[in-house]
C-alpha cells in the first residue's frame, strides 16, 4: 500500500506530526520499533509527563541553549499556548506549577499518552509496531519510501523520521535515525550527552563523605580550564558518589562537556555557592556573630542549621578548623577560608555520565541542511525531521517535549501538505 507520509517513531514528537498530518487529511502510517509508542513521553517529568512549559516562545527558546533560535517558526505555529489548547480539548486538564511547568491534573503520564493515541487513531493514521526501519527507500536521487528489516518495502510520498536520540535508550532512543540521515547525505554534528550528572576526581566525592547529601537553592558556577565563567544555574543539587546530580548539576553539564572538549583538559572547575543571597564578607560576619553569641559552645554546635551537618563539618575540616574550638580560640585566617568556601567551594569535574544515561542527546541532524519553517530536508525533497534527532537540546522542565511537539506538529502538516500537492 502506499501513504502520503510514513512517520518511523511514535514518541512525542512522531504521534504529533501524526496527528498534523492526519488533520490534513493525508494517509498515514507511524511505526515503531518497540511494542507500545510514547515511551518516553511516559517515563517524562518523573512520571507525570511534564507536557510544555508556559513561558511565551522569545522565553522559551533562552532555555534551549542548543540551538533554539531555530525553532523561531516551529514555535509561532505551534508553541506552549497551541500545546496547552490541544490537549484541554482533548479533556485533559493541565495545571501550572513552578516555573512555568505544565503537567496533568491527573499527574499520570499515562493519561497524556493515551490521550494521543486516541487521537492519534482517530484520524485514521495506521499504526504498526514491532517494525524496525532497515533504511530509507532511496532511488535515482528520489525517495520512494521506506524499507522494513523483514525486507518489505513501503511507498510514500513522504517520510518524517522522529526517532529521537540517544539518551535513554530503554524506551528505543538508539540514534537509529542518524543514519537514514547520513544515507540522504546529511551531516551528523558530535552527539554529546546532555542534562546529566556530573562526574568528579575529587578524592572526597570518590570516598563519599557527602554522597546523598542535597542542597535547594544553591548557585553552581562552570569555570573553563583558563578560570573563565561560562554559565551559572541556580537550583537543587545532590552530592553523590560518583560527582554531583540533581536540576542545576544537570543544567550545567552540556557547557562542562563543551568546555572539556574545547581545551583538552582533564577537568573544569564547578564552584558550588552555598548562600547566593549573601557575599563572603556577610557570611564571615554572621558565622562569626553565632559564635560569639554562645562563646562556651563549640563551634560546630554554635553554627547547626546554618548550613547542613555534614557539609558544616567537611567544610570546618577542610579550612584546618578544629569543630570543638569556641569563640575565644577561632583561628581568624581559616574563619575567613571557611566564609570563601560556603560561597565557592570548588569541585573539579572530569566528564558526565554517559550518553546513554543522559536525559537529553546533544547534536543531531545538521540544522542548516534543514528548513526551519517545514522541518524539511534540504538535500533531499520528501524527507523531513523533527524531535530530538535534530541538533537542538533544552534544559528539563518542558523545553524538549516543546521542542518535540512543534518540530513534530510543523514536520507532519508540512509532510502532509507536500504529499497531497503530488497526487493532485
Amino acid at each position: 500500500m502506499n501513504y502520503d507520509v510514513i512517520i518511523a517513531g511514535g514518541g512525542p514528537a512522531g504521534l504529533m506530526a501524526a496527528v498534523a498530518a492526519g488533520s490534513a487529511g493525508a494517509s498515514v502510517l507511524l511505526v515503531d520499533k518497540g511494542d507500545k509508542l510514547g515511551r518516553k513521553l511516559g517515563i517524562s517529568g518523573g512520571g507525570r509527563c511534564n507536557v510544555t512549559n508556559r513561558k511565551e516562545p522569545d522565553e522559551l527558546i533562552r532555555y534551549i541553549p542548543g540551538n533554539g533560535k531555530f525553532l523561531h517558526s516551529a514555535l509561532s505555529k505551534f508553541g506552549s499556548r497551541e500545546i496547552i489548547a490541544f490537549f484541554e480539548e482533548m479533556g485533559i486538564r493541565l495545571k501550572e506549577e513552578n516555573e512555568g511547568r505544565m503537567f496533568p491534573v491527573t499527574d499520570k503520564a499515562k493519561s497524556v499518552v493515551d490521550a494521543l493515541i486516541r487521537k492519534v487513531r482517530s484520524l485514521g493514521v495506521e499504526i504498526r509496531v514491532n517494525v524496525k526501519v532497515d533504511s530509507l527507500d532511496i532511488q535515482g536521487g528520489e525517495l520512494r519510501g521506506i524499507r522494513l528489516a523483514s525486507g518489505e518495502t513501503v511507498r510514500a510520498s513522504a517520510v518524517i523520521v522522529a526517532t529521537g536520540g540517544k539518551s535513554v535508550p530503554r524506551t528505543g532512543s538508539t540514534g537509529d535515525g542518524y543514519e537514514w540521515a547520513k544515507q540522504a547525505g546529511h551531516t551528523i554534528t558530535d552527539l554529546y550527552p546532555t542534562e546529566v550528572p556530573l562526574t568528579s576526581p575529587e578524592p572526597w566525592i570518590q570516598s563519599r563523605e557527602l554522597q546523598g547529601l542535597s542542597l535547594s537553592g544553591v548557585v553552581l558556577t562552570v569555570y573553563d580550564s583558563k578560570g573563565k565563567k561560562l554559565v551559572a544555574h541556580e537550583g537543587d543539587m545532590l552530592f553523590t558518589h560518583f560527582g554531583l546530580s540533581g536540576p542545576a548539576a544537570l543544567r550545567c553539564s552540556q557547557f562542562v562537556v563543551k568546555a572539556l572538549k574545547r581545551s583538552g583538559a582533564e577537568t573544569v572547575t564547578v564552584a558550588i555557592d552555598l548562600l547566593p543571597d549573601k557575599s563572603a564578607d556577610d557570611i564571615y560576619a554572621e558565622t562569626l556573630e553565632l559564635a560569639r553569641n554562645e562563646p562556651k559552645k563549640a563551634v560546630r554546635n554554635a553554627l547547626r542549621g546554618y548550613i547542613p551537618e555534614r557539609l558544616l563539618l567537611f567544610l570546618l575540616n577542610r579550612c584546618g578548623i578544629d569543630g570543638e574550638v569556641t569563640y575565644a580560640n577561632i583561628p581568624k585566617g581559616p574563619w575567613r577560608e571557611l566564609a570563601m568556601q560556603m560561597k565557592s567551594l570548588p569541585v573539579r569535574i572530569n566528564g558526565t555520565l554517559s550518553i546513554e544515561e543522559a536525559f537529553v542527546t546533544g547534536g543531531g541532524v545538521h540544522l542548516k541542511e534543514i528548513d526551519p519553517r517545514t522541518m524539511g530536508s534540504k538535500l533531499l525533497p520528501g524527507l523531513y525531521f523533527c524531535g530530538e534527532v535534530l541538533d537542538v537540546h533544552g534544559y528539563t522542565g518542558g523545553y524538549n517535549i516543546t521542542a518535540a511537539f512543534s518540530t513534530g506538529y510543523t514536520a507532519g502538516s508540512s509532510a502532509a501538505a507536500k504529499a497531497m500537492l503530488v497526487h493532485r
